[in-house]
């Protein structure tokens, strides 16, 4: 017999796990908007009318909302209702505040807790090829992977409640500030006359935007290495250069202009000569944390 599985929200996330996980699972669920069923006709779904209803007979609850607020609303409702399910596996993006506020009250009503947050798009969820960063106890992670292995293409289990939606929201911050950064270059490129296409390829090559995930922060910052290389001054001199650059086009920058005060800030206090991975020594500075 199927583990049931209730899930509650299904928006185009939570629909997309619904096609992924309704072969492994009994399934039953709810959306406060009452067209997504129509949306999921072609799914095997018990619909429910509320909450409570969705989770009565339930194993396992899996959560795909909106805000952080909704799913800490929804968790209350579950933490009080007349429900057999002994798991919540929330799949939202949340803050790990939110996270282990929302663990607190399921572990109070005895219902484990993990925030498997998911690192991918849609196509990749109903494909079952997700990638989950999940935060939870060793007993409540064993427990989760039974239902997450059918539906994962990688399953990275990151420490306590908290630590996956956290690595999700800093993924994210990452994403969309670079966005913000290519953007950027793409309005310089425009204004000279380079083509979008060429200079996408500029940046794609391996010592493009690969380069300092790879290098600079994976070699140099987890080793505390910062001899030789691209030195401070000569980056902080490029990019008073992008700066200036920016300017005579008329171009406006922001996160181009916000990165640049870590230079000036690195090459006063001497760091002039050091690759410029050293400018992670401003935040072990300011954190009081070591990256090596």
């Amino acid at each position: 017999m199927k583990t049931k599985m209730a899930m509650i929200g299904l928006g185009n996330a939570g629909a997309a796990l619904a096609y992924a996980l309704s072969e492994q699972f009994q399934l039953s669920g709810y959306d406060v908007d009452p067209d997504r069923k129509s949306a999921l006709e072609d799914v095997q779904i018990a619909w429910a009318d509320s909450v409570e209803s969705t989770v009565a007979d339930a194993d396992i609850v899996l959560l795909s909302l909106p805000r952080p607020e909704i799913s800490l609303g929804v968790v209350r409702v579950i933490s009080s209702a007349q429900s057999t399910a002994r798991l919540v596996i929330e799949t939202s993006t949340i803050t790990p505040k939110v996270a282990r506020q929302m663990a607190q009250i399921c572990e109070a009503a005895n219902i484990g807790f993990v925030d498997a947050a998911i690192a991918g798009g849609v196509q990749a969820m109903a494909a079952g090829q997700n990638t989950f960063l999940v935060g939870g106890s060793e007993e409540n992670f064993a427990a989760a992977r039974k239902v997450l292995d059918p539906i994962a293409k990688r399953i990275h289990h990151l420490g306590p409640v908290g630590a996956g939606s956290g690595a999700k929201v800093v993924n994210n911050a990452v994403m969309h500030a670079l966005m913000v950064v290519l953007i950027e270059a793409g309005a310089m490129a425009g204004k000279l006359d380079i083509p979008m296409e060429t200079m996408i390829d500029i940046l794609a090559r391996p010592d493009g935007i690969m380069r300092p995930l790879e290098h600079r922060m994976k070699e140099r910052m987890l080793n505390a290495d910062y001899a030789g290389g691209m030195s401070v001054t000569n980056a902080r001199k490029d990019s008073m250069l992008a700066l200036e650059t920016a300017q005579d086009l008329g171009v406006p920058l922001f996160a181009t202009l916000a990165a640049h005060t870590p230079y000036e800030i690195a090459e006063q206090l001497g760091y002039g000569d050091l690759d410029y991975a050293s400018l992670a020594k401003l935040w072990e500075s300011w954190c009081d944390l070591r990256f090596a």
